[in-house]
């Protein structure tokens, strides 16, 4: 038996290659590590393909290009949206919060994904099935199709929106501003705006920077939803 020799000291170590053959799903998620850490600003073909350990051309064998591997690197994240058990008609406003609140929080994890769907209609699977369980609830308590319709496109650029901003707060702290002391800013300069231009402002500066993202998340949601209600046929 052949024994191993040691490294040399001054020999760059190498790692074992533990490439598999490429996949598109090995693809769509060197993407979304790429993403992760880089946002959609720092994701490139040539990225990706330096995450896999290859070099860009090998990848158009599996995506046709970055618009393509967005959208499936999409697809990919919104499998991670957990669904209510089964759909309750008398609780549609509380399910279709949880939904919501489960969808921002899967889309804040990754970023500014949210821009892919902000920019177009996605059509893959898990996609449709979190569009086809909020119809379902919303038709099951007396909504009306065309409002249906139009109240998920509604719901879903709420989300995108709010997850969106949501990842340019967490860059601006990721690169060292401190947001606490932004919007203590924001209120102080509130605060001292001429009263005779700007009473309601100037009197309001403490309520209007009030509240963190969550909070005014689900205050927007709610709005929406009291809004809907009002179209229920009785």
């Amino acid at each position: 038996m052949t024994s191993e020799m040691p490294p040399i000291p001054w020999h760059k170590a190498r790692r074992a290659d533990t490439r598999q053959p490429l996949t598109p799903e090995a693809v769509v998620e060197a993407g979304i590590h790429v993403l992760d850490r880089e946002g959609l600003e720092g994701l490139t073909m040539r990225r990706v393909a330096q995450e896999l350990g290859t070099g860009p051309a090998s990848l158009y064998a599996h995506v046709s290009g970055k618009d393509e591997l967005l959208e499936l690197m999409l697809e990919r994240i919104s499998g991670e949206i957990r669904l209510p058990g089964r759909p309750e008609p008398e609780r549609w406003k509380e399910q279709i919060k949880e939904v919501c609140r489960e969808a921002q929080r899967v889309y804040t994890a990754h970023r500014d994904i949210t821009v892919v769907s902000l920019g177009g209609i996605q059509l893959g699977p898990n996609k449709l099935k979190v569009a086809e369980f909020v119809v379902g609830l919303l038709l099951s308590a007396g909504i009306p199709r065309q409002v249906a319709a139009y109240a998920l496109d509604g719901l879903g650029q709420l989300i995108d929106s709010d997850a969106y901003e949501a990842s340019l707060y967490t860059a601006k702290i990721a690169a060292g501003v401190d947001v606490d002391a932004y919007f203590d800013g924001v209120r102080d300069y509130l605060a001292r705006l001429p009263e005779e231009r700007f009473p309601l402002l100037r009197d309001m500066a403490e309520t209007m920077v009030h509240g963190d993202g969550d909070e005014r998340f689900e205050f927007k949601v709610e709005v929406f939803l009291r809004g809907l209600e009002s179209y229920i046929e009785r």
